[in-house]
């Protein structure tokens, strides 16, 4: 197995660029299940945006691009509470939440042997039965628990791809089930004909999320060929313009204003053939649109968590029943590997109403280092969205 220590070497710029250089970040390059994750390595000290479009944003990025910024001192990570603090950013803002860029972390946090970057590492706990460690991440949803599978090289610890890490969800709930949405005429797409209603579920893995079978919108229940075009459909502006689907997106553990976070559009009713994770009892895939109209291409794991507490509340599926999520991605690509896995661990209440703590398990791949610069005189290279041009 190859260490993935990061030198410092590979992110120099080149000497006849550095008296150039009037602002740099370095990065690590890495993917879950085929979404990005950019870490950010950098302690950010009073104002993130100029990092996130620097990072997220064109020249240097994508609409559709993810990112991380790592905080090592926050008020849980100086209690021992935590071990690292991340800000994840989407081209539109911040999110509370993301599984896909929390198991990114979990591997890169692990392998990292850099104390300037990972503070808290010496901290971490080895389980030597079960050959793992327990890492804890504070994020704006709160503190979110994880395992990764290691093994001892040459002294260092390194996560065992050929396992999966474990993320433990908070408190997941589901908030309308068979929900009937009035979609505005201006709102409408043509593959509703003459239907001015959908039905959705609503769930909270994290963020809330309305989570709809592709037939009840209009298009195929398969998605092995999906025409969901992102650009044309308007799901989240949608569902949003409903007072019904507003008034069920309450959080008892949390007084602040809540929002719909995205839409995923399920395989429900289809024949398709998926592959299965080992220890599963079915499989599903799922086409998410999140923030401006991003298209996640992982499963997405803060939603797998909200689509297994529906299928619990909607009796379903049993406690410590497994189930495959796969992406578009990871059902083009073929086997499981790729695919996450979700299963209820816990029963719980929030407020009375029955909720359930998930894991979610898979995997994460480095993919490069970059080194970002911009001219002290260069006003795109600080970062443009070409959507905001109104194209």
């Amino acid at each position: 197995m190859c260490s993935m220590m990061v030198s410092r070497e590979l992110f120099n710029v080149p000497s006849f660029i550095q008296p150039l250089v009037g602002s740099e970040i370095r990065t690590v390059e890495m993917h879950t299940s085929g979404e990005a994750a950019r870490i950010q390595r950098s302690l950010a000290r009073s104002q993130y945006d100029h990092l996130r479009r620097s990072i997220i944003y064109e020249p240097c990025s994508h609409q559709d691009m993810y990112g991380a910024v790592l905080r090592p001192h926050t008020e849980l990570v100086d209690s021992g509470e935590a071990h690292m603090e991340a800000l994840f950013l989407t081209h539109e803002g911040y999110v509370v939440m993301c599984g896909h860029a929390t198991i990114t972390l979990g591997r890169f946090l692990v392998d990292c042997t850099d104390e300037t970057i990972f503070p808290r590492r010496k901290d971490l706990q080895f389980d030597k039965d079960e050959k793992q460690v327990e890492f804890r991440l504070h994020a704006l949803v709160g503190l979110v628990c994880m395992t990764v599978p290691i093994v001892e090289v040459n002294g260092f610890w390194r996560m065992v791809t050929s396992r999966l890490i474990t993320i433990f969800s908070v408190p997941t709930f589901a908030t309308a089930i068979d929900l009937s949405v009035s979609i505005p005429v201006s709102l409408r797409w043509a593959e509703l004909g003459d239907d001015t209603h959908v039905t959705v579920d609503v769930g909270f893995g994290g963020a809330f999320y309305a989570i709809a079978p592709a037939s009840a919108l209009g298009f195929p229940a398969s998605l092995a060929k999906p025409d969901i075009p992102a650009q044309r459909l308007k799901f989240k502006e949608a569902f949003n313009a409903s007072s019904d689907l507003r008034a069920r997106l309450h959080n008892p553990d949390d007084e602040n204003p809540q929002y719909l976070y995205g839409i995923m559009v399920t395989d429900t009713g289809s024949n398709d053939e998926l592959p299965t994770t080992p220890g599963c009892t079915g499989a599903e895939t799922g086409l998410y649109f999140f923030g401006d109209q991003q298209v996640d291409r992982s499963p997405t794991g803060s939603v797998v968590q909200a689509r297994v507490a529906l299928a619990m509340a909607k009796c379903q599926r049993k406690l410590d029943e497994s189930w495959t999520y796969h992406s578009l991605v990871s059902k083009a690509i073929g086997g499981y590997r790729n695919a996450f896995v979700g299963r209820p661990v816990q029963e719980l209440k929030v407020s009375r109403n029955k909720a359930w703590r998930i894991e979610v398990s898979g995997q994460a791949s480095y993919i490069g280092t970059s080194t970002f610069i911009a001219e002290e005189d260069d006003d795109i290279g600080k970062g443009f969205s070409f959507r905001s041009l109104g194209i």
